[in-house]
């Protein structure tokens, strides 16, 4: 994440005027830095930004995982259903089959 100057406040204006705050973050789903003596100390992110951002680096790692897995087998084939059923199975879905 960038150190984006429009999202950056101070600790001191964060606490004297959190509402405010919190109405962006719910507004935008943009995280905010906070500072402390002008360096960054902590991010404040909306439940449902942090929800997502999770979900992003589960798919990020499940793709590393799959890669590598991919890379073992050497030009082996694998079909497509194999490998859905492997990314469902790693974000705790259910197969359409069992919807």
């Amino acid at each position: 994440m960038s150190n984006n100057a429009r999202n950056t406040y101070s600790l001191n204006d964060f606490q004297m005027q959190t509402r405010k705050h919190l109405r962006r973050l719910k507004k935008t789903g943009e995280p905010e830095i906070l500072t402390l003596n002008g360096h960054g100390k902590v991010i404040v992110q909306s439940p449902e930004g942090y929800q997502e951002l999770l979900e992003k680096a589960d798919l990020a790692d499940s793709v590393r995982t799959l890669r590598k897995r991919a890379g073992d087998r050497r030009g082996k084939d694998i079909p497509a259903e194999t490998v859905l059923a492997q990314i469902r199975e790693r974000l705790g879905m259910r197969n359409r089959s069992q919807a």
